[in-house]
């Protein structure tokens, strides 16, 4: 039984989603397993009548009007469970809540009676000339009004008697042509039940399938334990290493750059010493021939020698001011910053940024053992799935229930024809009854047409012509078909009216609010000793929380049939997908896995030595202060362009001579001076400066900064060798996490396809609906109620077409006798006659004889 069961549940592992899925992207991390294999339903378990439903709505209005009490559940449930009629209380609440279709059937009976009764009276008080029966018409003055407005009242009830009984027959050929019409729509449920059971196996296989989807990803991630876990630990080593190696690496471009910084030193002072020394020669030069020129006799005439004079004062600024002579050399820092680079510290920086790098590649060949056992482990499982699956003989079930369904579908289909004969039966005999109801107004309408276009207000009552006298006779026959026909009418119309109301309002109606669903769910309503019901036809424990509701609701929303019958009472699929003692051995193994990184080695003792070499090769102990008070200075003690210029202005002050050219001379000379000699050393020391404060910036704490580089490399070598394997265990926790994450995605992904998708169990909620709301509400009732409807309305408007019809008959048959009037007592509006058509009339002759 057990294997049954199991069998049972997997029956239903399929999906037949109708709505297309949209297109979606996992995210990283994330496995895609597609979307289970799903078709189409053909089904679509909605009707629309069309413009039909218009009446539809109004006879349901009407229904509310004569029906507005809610669902009686109580009482509903005390009937299944034969306990009604224990107390007085439901009678009267069955009476309270049936008063408006018992009213209106009593009516509807009272018609039935009396209005036959009425008719056999009316025929006999008519023989005796009474009730309309005698041929002679008073004559009144308003007549004529009188007689239109009857016309018009019979041909409105006439219009309304029409309109009823194309209501009437409208829903007759309605119910028809649904009834030829609905073999498609059980066809196509048929199908879709076919479609639901014949593709359960692919969607099995389907999830069994997507196994291979987990274990390939985790087989990937696993064949990529050097770029996974490998990178993983040297990431979080990566935090400490890096920036130390990233000094180190710093610290060798420090090295280089003061090494270029000295040599720049050096070259420029000796620039700087040999240029100043040169260009103080040559301003002594000029001072000396500016001297000489000055002191020419031109100069002692009144015009120049106040010029010559300010010039004479101003040669003691032709002199340098920097004097690099006295600064101390840089060589021997620069020989032993030298002896330093003879040792490449960055290549042994490379050195450990390469054996670091290889950490993946460690990881590799330190864990082909261990990863070699849980491919093994993988394969086992996916093994144990398929032969377990293959042990289910699951083509068996499917076979036995389409055997089933085929029998069940080629009986509806043999019984079929049966059904539309006894509709066709049907359907004629509606028809007959609104044949029977044209057939009384081809008569009024005759009537009226005959009598409106032969009535001659001129003729008198016993000379109207014969189409006007067929006009009322046609009316009279109108009336005698009607008290011949409208009570057999109304007996239809009371029979349909009481089972078409209840059946819309105690089945249609609460079955599409669902209240006939809670009704159903009562705790022991269909079983005395089950509390619910379902569960115990089901699953043989009427304990278990399944109500109709919840199913038709689950299934009505294309859930999977797992979850709408809660099969997990049947075959619990945890035990089926109980893969996590495989899961277990997969997080042991790799539990187990031990790295060692120790054979990695940051920074050997030589490049460490080299840094301290670096932090002693004194260039903290250079005189900064010296150098950058020289710097400082400018190179002479005035600017020599602004000299030149100065000289040469106060030349053009002169008058035009020797005197005045030679000190132009002067100023020329001077400018070359600037040019040649001055920018060159303003560049050099331009150099010398920038190569000072670099050297200065790189001697600021350089013991503390290397040996916090050292400190830095050590603890990163440290953490490596001593403390990695906590850092390799927190990795190997988090790599395991994910290669079992894959597992249990697969897991969750199978349970939430059964509970959403596979074996989405819509069909049986189409059949419901095809059958309930469908085939019984809007096929049969809905028009069943609409043809009483109509021809209840006619059969009611029968009895005013009666009434006018018999007194409208009057102003068009040709009577007997009539009423004479003289025309001096009455003038023209009587009628005179020296003899009368038809009986005599005693009372005019004995007139005439006196007269």
């Amino acid at each position: 039984m057990a294997v049954e069961l199991c069998l049972l549940l997997l029956l239903f592992c399929g999906s037949t989603i109708s709505e297309v899925q949209p297109i979606y992207k996992p995210p990283p991390g994330t496995l895609d397993f597609g979307f289970v294999p799903a078709k189409t339903y053909d089904t679509g378990a909605y009707h629309e009548p069309g413009p039909i439903g218009i009446l539809f709505k109004i006879v349901h209005a009407f229904l509310y009007l004569v029906q507005p009490n809610s669902f009686p559940q109580d009482l509903i449930r005390k009937l299944a469970q034969q306990k009604f009629g224990n107390t007085q209380g439901d009678y009267q609440k069955a009476i309270y809540y049936e008063i408006g279709f018992i009213v209106s059937a009593a009516l509807g009976l009272l018609f039935i009676l009396l209005l036959p009764l009425v008719g056999l009276c009316f025929c006999m008080c008519r023989c005796c000339d009474n009730c309309g029966g005698e041929m002679h018409q008073r004559q009144k003055k308003n007549a004529d009004c009188q007689r239109s407005c009857f016309a018009t009242f019979l041909f409105v009830a006439s219009l309304i008697i029409s309109v009823g009984v194309l209501c009437a027959y409208a829903a007759n050929q309605h119910l028809t042509n649904q009834v030829r019409g609905a073999k498609k729509l059980v066809n196509s449920n048929f199908k879709d039940l076919k479609t639901f059971l014949n593709d359960t196996p692919a969607q099995i296989d389907y999830l069994v399938s997507q196994y291979n989807t987990t274990k390939d990803k985790a087989l990937s991630d696993l064949n990529n334990v050097g770029p996974l876990l490998g990178s993983r630990v040297q990431e979080q080593l990566g935090k400490e290493v890096r920036p130390a190696l990233d000094a180190v690496l710093t610290m060798a471009g420090a090295i280089r750059e003061t090494k270029e910084a000295l040599e720049n030193v050096s070259v420029s002072v000796e620039v700087l010493q040999e240029g100043t020394e040169r260009l103080h020669a040559n301003l002594t030069d000029v001072k000396m021939h500016l001297s000489n020129t000055l002191n020419d006799s031109a100069c002692s005439a009144a015009q120049a020698a106040s010029t010559c004079n300010i010039i004479r004062n101003s040669l003691n600024q032709l002199n340098i001011n920097a004097n690099f002579s006295g600064l101390p050399g840089v060589n021997s820092q620069l020989a032993k910053v030298n002896d330093v680079l003879k040792t490449d510290l960055s290549s042994l920086v490379q050195k450990g940024y390469a054996a670091f790098n290889d950490t993946p590649d460690l990881v590799v060949n330190q864990t082909r053992n261990i990863l070699s056992d849980i491919k093994n482990v993988l394969e086992t499982i996916g093994s144990n799935i398929t032969t377990f699956t293959k042990m289910l003989p699951v083509q068996k079930i499917l076979a036995d229930l389409t055997i089933y369904l085929t029998q069940s579908e080629a009986y509806v289909q043999d019984y079929f024809p049966v059904v539309e004969q006894y509709d066709f039966y049907r359907w004629l005999g509606c028809l007959i009854l609104c044949c029977m109801v044209v057939l009384i107004l081809v008569f009024y309408y005759l009537g009226l047409l005959c009598g409106t276009c032969g009535y001659d207000k001129h003729a008198s009552p016993t000379t109207r012509g014969c189409i006007s006298n067929t006009g009322g006779n046609f009316l009279m026959a109108g009336v005698g078909f009607s008290f011949l026909f409208s009570w057999v009418l109304m007996i239809v119309v009371v029979l349909t009216f009481v089972t078409g109301g209840n059946v819309e309002k105690l089945v249609c109606e609460p079955f599409e609010d669902k209240t006939l669903f809670k009704v159903l769910d009562t705790p022991y309503l269909l079983n005395q000793h089950w509390k619910n019901y379902l569960s115990g036809i089901l699953f043989k424990n009427p304990n278990i929380n399944l109500t109709f509701e919840k199913v038709y609701s689950d299934c009505k929303e294309n859930k999977g049939i797992y979850t709408s019958l809660h099969l997990e009472h049947l075959f619990n699929i945890d035990e089926f997908l109980n893969i996590s003692m495989y899961t277990e051995d997969v997080a042991l193994k790799i539990e187990h896995i031990q790295i060692n990184l120790s054979k990695i080695i940051l920074l050997d003792e030589i490049g460490k030595e080299n840094l301290l070499n670096f932090s002693s090769s004194g260039i903290e102990g250079i005189n900064f202060a010296a150098y950058l008070t020289e710097i400082n200075k400018s190179v002479t003690k005035v600017d020599l362009l602004s000299f030149a210029n100065d000289l040469e202005a106060r030349a053009d002050q002169l008058p035009k001579g020797a005197l005045e050219n030679a000190l132009k001379g002067h100023a020329n000379n001077i400018r070359m001076i600037h040019n040649q000699q001055v920018v060159p050393l303003e560049q050099a020391m331009s150099t010398l400066n920038q190569s000072i404060r670099l050297l200065k910036r790189t001697s600021s704490e350089l013991t503390v900064k290397v040996k916090n580089v050292i400190s830095a490399v050590n603890a990163a070598q440290l953490l490596i060798n001593n403390n990695a394997s906590l850092v390799i265990v927190q990795e190997t926790k988090k790599y395991m996490d994910t290669i079992v994450g894959y597992f249990e995605q697969y897991i969750e992904w199978v349970k939430e396809s059964i509970a959403m998708e596979v074996a989405a169990c819509k069909p049986i909620a189409n059949v419901i609906d095809t059958a309930v709301d469908i085939f019984l509400c809007s096929y049969i009732t809905d028009s069943v109620n609409t043809f009483w409807f109509g021809l209840g309305g006619s059969s009611i408007f029968l009895i005013p077409a009666i009434i006018f019809a018999v007194k409208l008959s009057k102003y068009y048959r040709r009577m007997d006798t009539e009423d004479v009037y003289d025309d001096t007592e009455n003038g023209n509006n009587g009628y005179h006659k020296e003899h009368l058509y038809g009986t005599h009339n005693p009372v005019f002759t004995s007139s005439v004889e006196q007269w």
